[in-house]
């Protein structure tokens, strides 16, 4: 009985060792792709920030020029 015993116990045990490498192939792909949405969001997130900034720039240009024209205008 015992030549049974490992003779089923060796692919079982091959079996388990196959799955528990697909399952962490599995794993990093899933990995993979959350971080690939994590770095898309976060380039989403400097590239709508750097739009903000630049906005808020043109229109302190804007207005610096209205008043510099305002002053000469009074003058």
């Amino acid at each position: 009985m015992p030549s049974v015993s490992s003779s089923v116990t060796r692919p079982l045990a091959v079996a388990a060792c196959v799955c528990l490498l697909g399952a962490g192939a599995a794993g990093c792909s899933t990995t993979q792709e959350k971080a690939a949405a994590q770095q898309a969001k976060a380039e989403h997130i400097l590239k709508a920030r750097a739009e903000r900034q630049a906005a808020k720039k043109r229109e302190r240009q804007k207005g610096k020029h209205q008043h510099g024209k305002q002053k000469g205008k009074g003058k």
